[in-house]
């Protein structure tokens, strides 16, 4: 039997990749600071666990597994990655839970290991066209992210890469671009778009409120991915001869008043969007899918509208639990 090692399986990409591992008849361990919110553990064997702490990072890669999938991070959505509150956070705790996890893997002789970085990382310089955004895997450097987090991202990948290069280590490395879907954060800060909008109409809705709020003018730009999609550009890569980096994410772009108005299409409700200060990132950003399909003869279809429809529902149940409680 296969073994694989999910770094960051209480959250939202991880726990799906446990699932969708165990699926494929792999014996899974997963770690995390928390156990999954929303489902429950469906490793094998889960450690909760500190990945910062070097001691921890030896103990759980005690073996070696085929295949490790590093995902654990601190990190968020706008409204925590771009106050600039977080920055010291995000990139001291991100930075050294990789710095542990490749020299436990290296120790180990862990060969095979997957790196999710972050669309964050290409230049501000190329994402000021809201309709042009230039997100293709070389226009990575000159290097400008429009964040301390897709700085770290940076970095870890040039980290990663050292230790192909140096050690023989089989890397894996895709950027991803904004992944969604059910079983995520929805309402704790740390949510992204099409959670954060999926919630504000669903409250709209049931509360019987006429509006929502949404940060900036509405006409930034972004495009959205499907977890299972996600997962399976993950995989392939991962299963593959190539090293990337690469974009995962959907080519279908939309601006935030698109995705509202899509959600609430979704919910059968109408709403006035009322257009508030807050953090917007860059004023457009889109994956650019030719590298992944010229290499891999692979690249997302789903339709952006089927997601949300899956992810609407499941945070239109999560907002009745919390209204019947008196949380919202």
């Amino acid at each position: 039997m296969k073994k694989a090692l999910v770094l960051g399986a209480g959250g939202f990409i991880g726990h799906h990749m446990v699932r969708r591992l165990k699926k494929e008849g792999f014996w899974v361990r997963g770690v995390d600071l928390k156990y999954p919110e929303f489902c429950d553990v469906e490793a094998d064997d889960f450690v909760l666990g500190d990945l910062r702490d070097s001691y921890l990072c030896k103990q759980v890669v005690d073996q070696k597994f085929d295949e490790v999938y590093q995902f654990a991070a601190d990190m968020g959505g706008a409204g925590y990655v771009f106050t600039g509150e977080n920055d010291a956070n995000i990139m001291h705790n991100s930075a050294l839970i990789n710095l542990n996890v490749l020299e436990a893997c290296y120790r180990r002789n862990v060969k095979r290991i997957f790196y999710s970085s972050s669309a964050c990382i290409y230049p501000k310089y190329n994402q000021e066209d809201p309709e042009n955004p230039l997100c293709a895997e070389d226009s990575a450097y000159p290097a400008l992210p429009d964040s301390e987090y897709g700085w770290e991202k940076l970095f870890s990948e040039r980290l990663y890469l050292a230790f192909h290069r140096n050690y023989g280590m089989e890397v894996r490395i895709a950027r991803y671009h904004n992944i969604f879907g059910p079983e995520g954060s929805w309402n704790d800060g740390r949510e992204k778009a099409p959670a954060a909008l999926c919630r504000k109409v669903a409250v709209a809705k049931l509360k019987g409120l006429d509006s929502i709020e949404v940060w900036g003018d509405g006409k930034q730009t972004r495009s959205f991915l499907y977890v299972d999609e996600c997962l399976e550009g993950t995989l392939r890569l991962m299963r593959s001869d190539w090293t990337g980096p690469v974009n995962i994410g959907s080519e279908e772009m939309v601006t935030i008043d698109q995705l509202a108005h899509m959600i609430m299409d979704i919910a059968g409700v109408r709403l006035k969007i009322l257009h508030i200060p807050g953090p917007v990132g860059v004023k457009g950003r889109n994956s650019d899918n030719r590298l992944i399909y010229k290499k891999l003869g692979w690249k997302p279809s789903m339709p952006l509208r089927y997601g949300l429809e899956i992810t609407y529902r499941w945070v239109e149940e999560q907002v009745k639990i919390a209204l019947d409680k008196g949380l919202l």
